[in-house]
């Protein structure tokens, strides 16, 4: 008898361990998937933010989480205004950083 409680206790036990180790890893794995979603969505507003620059193919774009980063050599600094423009105007982007170079004559 004394044993069937012993083996009793102890499953108990370690099923409490089981649960609060799954339960410990839950917040790892929200924080994961939210990471993976930042991800996709930053690759979705380049995507957008590419489609929306297209007549200015020299121009480099990233982002991360809202903010867009616009890279490479423009004609002239209203062509860099333009492409500043049209990226800010694109839906999910919160910022616009500018690292465009205007091209000498």
């Amino acid at each position: 008898m004394t044993n069937t409680k012993l083996i009793a206790s102890l499953l108990a036990a370690a099923s409490l361990s089981l649960g609060s180790a799954a339960y410990a890893a839950e917040p790892q794995q929200d924080a994961a998937m939210a990471g993976a979603a930042a991800a996709s969505g930053d690759s979705a507003l380049t995507s957008k933010v590419k489609a929306a620059l297209a007549d200015q193919k020299a121009i480099g774009v990233s982002a991360a989480q809202g903010v867009v980063t616009l890279t490479g050599t423009v004609a002239s600094t209203d062509d860099g205004t333009k492409a500043i423009q049209a990226a800010s105007a694109v839906e999910g982007v919160k910022e616009v950083k500018s690292e465009l170079t205007v091209a000498s004559k």
